[in-house]
């Protein structure tokens, strides 16, 4: 059984390569960045805030065509984003941050 902190490393690698997927789609980034209320220029920030990769976790799981087609472009199993997401800080589950 993977450690809390593997399980989490796992899901910001789904995350970051979700965030890769969106930001390289002409349609599902303007649609991101609306819902977001974030700036292009300003994701890079962003993506260092808590709960920022959850978001993007959560923008993919809203719309299951983008999840498939992010599942079927990258090789990641559907259910794998949901825990993903579940993983991350203000994702589903409570999780404290670490000193």
């Amino acid at each position: 059984m993977a450690n809390a902190a593997s399980m989490r490393e796992e899901a910001e690698t789904i995350a970051v390569k979700a965030l890769g997927f969106v930001a390289s789609d002409p349609e599902l980034l303007p649609r991101f960045l609306a819902i977001t209320g974030i700036e292009a220029h300003s994701i890079r920030k962003a993506a260092g805030e808590p709960g920022f990769l959850a978001g993007v976790l959560q923008f993919m799981l809203a719309h299951e065509p983008t999840l498939m087609r992010f599942a079927e472009e990258t090789g990641t199993p559907p259910a794998a984003v949901g825990k993903a997401l579940r993983a991350l800080p203000l994702g589903d589950d409570n999780h404290e941050r670490s000193i």
